[in-house]
This record gives C-alpha cells, structure tokens and sequence, in this order.
C-alpha cells in the first residue's frame, strides 16, 4: 500500500474526517461560490445544517449541465490567483466542462493516484508508460503526478505511435503500463502483426480505464499480455484518473473516502439506494479547493459494497461500472449498454475483441445492428460456418439481453481503431427525428 495508515482506516474514523471535511467544504462553496450560495438558499440549507456526513443528503446535486452553464470558471471556489491549472472536457456532446486545480489539489492528486498505483503493487522500483493523452484531457498528467509521487520512472510517451510504444517497452524494461483498454488490444495486434511477442515484453501491471470494458476483456487482455489488469476510475469534474481503483483482488475499486465521499441513487427519483443496490454514482469532492462539487452525478451506474477487502483496505467498494444512463441504448423498450453485448461476444470468445453497434429506426421500430471482427481464417471459412456462428450471437444476444439484433460478422481492420476511447456506438435515430 503506498498509505496504509490511511487506506485501512477504520469506518468510525472515516467517517469523523468525512463530516469534518464536508462541513468546511459546504461552507467553502457557500461563500465562494454564488451558484452555489443559490441553490442552498432553495433548498433551504445553510452550511451549519451539516452536523454529520449523513446530513449530505439534505444537499441538492449538481450536474455537467451545470457547469456547462457556468461556463468556464463561474462554479470555481477559489481566486484566480490561486489556480495553478485548468483541464477541459472534449466538448464533444456540448460545451467544454472546465475544471480548475489549486497547488494543493495537484498535491491530492499525486496521493490519491500513487495510491492507484500502489493498488498494483508499483514501487519506485518500476518503470510506468503513460500512453494516455496528455493535454486538456486529464488522464496522462494524473497518471504521471502518481508515479512521479511514488518515485517509480516516468515514461510520459501519450498516446499514438504504437510501434515505438512496443519498442520502447521493450528496450527501456517498462514494467507498468496505464493507458485505455482499447489501446491495450490494439497493441497487442500490432505486436502480433510485427512479430513481438508481447508476453516476452516486461511488462507485469497495467491499469486502465476512460472507457467501459467488461471482465472477459479482461481476462482476454490479462492473457493476451501475461499481465495483472487494473480496473482505475475517474472522471476530470471530480479530479481525474485516482477516484477509484481496484486493487489485486480485483473485486471492486477502492473509492478514496477521505477525499470523495460517494453515493449510489436512483436515477430516477434521486433517492439513495442501500449497499448492493444498482444505481447512478454520486460524489462530493471534500478537499478540492479550486472546484469542490457536490453531490456531482456522474450519470455511471454501479454498486457499492462497505465490507472490508481481502486486501486489508476498508475504504468503500465500488463495482466495475456497469454503464452510463446516458449512452443506455433503449432498442424496443429494451435497456442495453455496450458493455453487455460486449461481455456477450467476448464469453463466446470465437470473434475479436472488436465490435461496433450500428442503431438505426425501420419505420417506428429500432433496429440494432452489430458488427463484430472474425479472425482472417474464420473470415476465410466456409460461408456456413460464418453463418452459424452469426446465428450463435444472436441468440445469446437475445438470452441475455431480451433484444433482437442482426450480426454481421466482417473482416479484420473493418472497424476504425482507437489510441483513445473506442467508439462503440452509431446511433443513426437522431436523423430521422429531425426530419
């Protein structure tokens, strides 16, 4: 562990930093921050009404909506003077989401992420590859921030240029490496076409996250590499990569309860749902000082679990995330995520680990397409035994997830490949509403 004083904890004492810090935090945001200082005064709140952490339910949410509205430093709890950095979202599905980070907020993400690491047992012994973008985005610098904290070599190489990723694994003796899942496939593909065998590679750890990904991805990239894959989680309003991670037990992720105090709700009625209950995860950011958001929904779904880890850690549990409620495909009534067919495709394990769902509308009727890569020798088989194994996901798409789809099974490289998040969905409905 990279602080086992704090990562074993006990809950009585978690709980006595959590009120304290909430209780500074609320004030913070109350007198700094006028949107805030609003929606407070609605609600009826004042900070002093928080006595305990279990008072955070009488605090109202805040949403991406929201600090796309208070474009882009309005939600900042801080004076200029006082930032030392701002990232940004992609903008891709609105304006930028701008987030702003003090000296002492980069110091807290140096510790919540050499903690990440520590979850994967890297020492200042290691070698970490960062092939996660540097820039607006924050994955790259967060990941560096941990490694640098723990003391372990720094290879900051971003994403891209995968031949020279693979070389320079190879010669400098990388031993970590941290970028998304996708990316893990495709180098491996690279290798295999270069003809590196990437289980020769020294690699021993990877942790990987900024996209969803299943268990079989796992075990298909944990064998592809001969690696231990880590599940991290994060998201740039809370703080960025180092919200969360799984440690070597790989049942859940440890979410660092003395920074972000997290819920699960029902995103439908807002309520917050017990332990083991499925639901949208919810923050508060309780040491932040540039942009300390509360109750942020974060729109992921997942369970939390308070029970204390094989590996000794007692902060919360969080389940692999399950989702988002906002890029849920609803084919016919149906709830489905990308994730699930995913997990699908990769438990009949006789495609490649590339897929892409293509949904459009016939008429009144959805209609979910999805294309899956078959290896060059079973692209190359005989036509009924394409189509048997066409026939064989379909009907495991429809056992499992109650949804009807066409497969179509294509050659290798059909599907665009990703040095970031893969794009796994083309949702063409939108066309015909505007029509």
């Amino acid at each position: 562990m990279w602080n086992p004083e704090v990562e074993t904890m006990s809950r009585s004492d978690l709980a006595k930093i959590q009120t304290e810090r909430l209780q500074k935090t609320v004030a913070r945001v109350y007198q700094n921050v006028p949107f805030y200082r609003q929606k407070f005064d609605e609600a009826g709140i004042k900070p002093e009404d928080i006595k305990s952490v279990a008072d955070i339910t009488k605090l109202p949410f805040t949403t991406k909506q929201d600090l796309r509205d208070n474009y882009p430093f309005n939600l900042f709890a801080a004076p200029q003077e006082e930032i030392v950095r701002v990232h940004a979202s992609s903008g891709t599905t609105g304006k930028m989401t701008v987030v702003g980070y003090t000296k002492n907020d980069i110091n807290t993400w140096a510790e919540v992420m050499a903690r990440t690491l520590g979850c994967g047992e890297v020492t200042k012994k290691d070698i970490v590859q960062i092939a996660y973008g540097y820039g607006l985005f924050t994955g790259g610098l967060g990941v560096h921030y941990g490694a640098e904290r723990v003391g372990a070599i720094v290879v900051p190489i971003s994403g891209g240029n995968t031949k020279r990723q693979l070389q320079i694994m190879k010669d400098f003796g990388t031993t970590a490496l941290a970028c998304t899942p996708s990316y893990t496939l495709y180098m491996a593909e690279e290798a295999a076409e270069n003809g590196v065998n990437i289980k020769d590679l020294p690699v021993k750890v990877g942790f990987f996250g900024a996209e969803p990904w299943s268990n079989n991805m796992r075990r298909d990239i944990e064998e592809m590499w001969n690696i231990k894959a880590i599940d991290i989680y994060g998201l740039s309003e809370i703080i960025g990569p180092g919200v969360s991670s799984e440690c070597l037990e790989q049942d859940g992720l440890h979410v660092w309860e003395d920074h972000f105090i997290v819920e699960v709700i029902d995103p439908e009625t807002g309520e917050v749902l017990p332990d083991g209950s499925k639901g949208e995860l919810v923050f508060t950011c309780i040491t932040k000082e540039a942009l300390p958001l509360i109750r942020y929904r974060t729109r992921d779904i997942s369970i939390l679990n308070h029970e204390k880890c094989a590996c000794g850690r007692t902060h919360v549990r969080m389940h692999r995330v399950m989702g988002r409620t906002d890029d849920m495909l609803i084919i016919r009534g149906v709830n489905v995520f990308p994730s699930q067919i995913e997990s699908v495709l990769l438990e009949i394990g006789e495609t490649e680990p590339h897929y892409q769902l293509i949904v459009d509308r016939e008429g009144n009727l959805d209609d979910l397409e999805i294309w899956v890569e078959v290896s060059e020798r079973l692209f190359s088989d005989e036509v009924r035994r394409l189509e048997e194994l066409e026939a064989k996901i379909r009907r495991e798409i429809l056992s499992v997830l109650g949804v009807s789809a066409r497969v179509k099974l294509v050659e290798p490289k059909t599907i665009a490949r990703s040095e970031g998040k893969a794009k796994r969905v083309i949702d063409r409905r939108d066309v015909y509403r505007q029509e």
